[in-house]
């Protein structure tokens, strides 16, 4: 049996999530999501100036860039599996893959990675599976898509995304989430 030791969280502008220890039995493989510092968020597709790049690396998991996947589960009992981009189950976006996760974009969400051994063996470079039109609770323990029409704590719409900016002052929302790398923003508004 395989070992999927996940840690993930988000960090975004003007919101930080903890991040959280997840693991699975087994003794061979750990695989972790991480948190990267200033990140963001992404529309249904990836845009003209994501990276599309697959610089190597192997993880268990098969998705391609801009597929999107689920990661749950607990220190005992971790799961990442493929969902569908915009579906209830996804959560995450792949943008790109790399033999370590530092070698993801700086302003990516998170980044999935696994090792063998302590070594990395490679990585998934995540942002949160936002749809422009679509909501996502941002409370509790990870991004959840959710009904725009339910009540929830920090839920947030995505009203656009706007490309060549660095802030959200250029936003028609009064706030929103920028990936500086990339040079473009998701304009939210609250629910």
């Amino acid at each position: 049996m395989t070992n999927t030791r996940l840690k993930r969280g988000l960090a975004a502008v003007g919101l930080t999530l903890a991040a959280l220890s997840l693991g699975a039995c087994g003794s061979e493989v750990t695989g972790r999501a991480v948190p990267e510092a200033g990140g963001g968020v992404v529309a249904d597709t990836l845009l003209p100036d994501e990276p599309r790049a697959d610089t190597g690396g192997t993880v268990e998991i098969d998705v391609e860039i801009g597929e999107c996947v689920e990661l749950t589960g607990t220190v005992d009992d971790a799961n990442v599996v493929k969902a569908p981009c915009g579906s209830a189950p996804a959560n995450y976006k792949v943008i790109g893959k790399a033999p370590t996760n530092a070698q993801c974009v700086s302003d990516a969400d998170s980044y999935y990675y696994e090792t063998l051994m302590g070594d990395e063996q490679g990585a998934l470079c995540l942002d949160i599976d936002w749809v422009v039109g679509g909501c996502m609770e941002l409370a509790g323990d990870q991004p959840t898509h959710i009904d725009c029409a339910t009540p929830a704590r920090e839920g947030v719409r995505v009203v656009e995304i706007i490309t060549d900016v660095t802030d959200v002052e250029k936003c028609s929302t009064p706030s929103g989430y920028v990936y500086d790398e990339r040079r473009f923003a998701v304009c939210t508004e609250d629910l």
